[in-house]
């Protein structure tokens, strides 16, 4: 019966990663249609969400079953409560992914970054694309140094918010209204992309050490 839960907790750990990496993926290709105005990247960044609504469905029936069935204590306990959370952390990172990618496409085939914030913005998505990977490497390698350098992506990246809104309220900067919803919705889109990242980062730390992060 052990060997069993074992292999359910192995396969956990496993849909974690796989939910990450499709994660991934829908970042990278957001960024990219994102800054270059790609529409076909963009529908496909859409098109593969409901993969990543299923996968982290089927994740959090499984950890319920083991719940349910197994009444799992310690570290096992503490890897159930932190899998739901990351689940939902992973899956409304897609999300924010998929909101950068319908931003390029409702504005293809101009491009939905206003030329002032053009650096800005390509930056940003980097801090994003580094942090999934982060991501990734902290659930597979399980090293709380990593949980560290995702916190410092996020600091960057926060700064970076800060400056996009001090930019669309600098008079006369943005050529068109819809310059500076589009600036305001997609630095907001970045800015809680890191924040999920950051959340399963401390769900990681509780898991590995038992102790909640502020």
């Amino acid at each position: 019966m052990r060997q069993v839960f074992q292999q359910e907790l192995i396969e956990i750990q496993e849909g974690l990663v796989e939910l990450a990496q499709l994660m991934v993926r829908a970042i990278e290709n957001a960024t990219e249609a994102f800054a270059g105005s790609d529409i076909v990247l963009a529908e496909k960044v859409i098109e593969h969400d409901p993969e990543v609504d299923r996968l982290a469905a089927s994740l959090d029936e499984r950890v319920t079953k083991v719940l349910a069935l197994q009444q799992p204590v310690a570290t096992d306990l503490r890897l159930m409560v932190s899998a739901l959370r990351m689940s939902a952390s992973l899956e409304r990172m897609a999300d924010l992914a998929q909101h950068i990618a319908q931003l390029a496409r409702l504005r293809y085939p101009e491009n939905a970054i206003p030329e002032p914030l053009r650096k800005t913005f390509t930056r940003m998505g980097k801090l994003d694309i580094q942090m999934a990977h982060k991501i990734v490497e902290l659930l597979e390698e399980q090293n709380i140094d990593t949980i560290v350098e995702i916190r410092d992506l996020d600091d960057e990246l926060d700064e970076l918010h800060t400056k996009v809104f001090e930019k669309v309220l600098t008079a006369g900067l943005m050529e068109k209204p819809e310059h500076a919803v589009d600036a305001t919705l997609a630095s907001r889109y970045h800015e809680r992309f890191g924040d999920h990242a950051v959340s399963i980062s401390k769900q990681m730390h509780y898991f590995l050490a038992g102790q909640r992060l502020s």
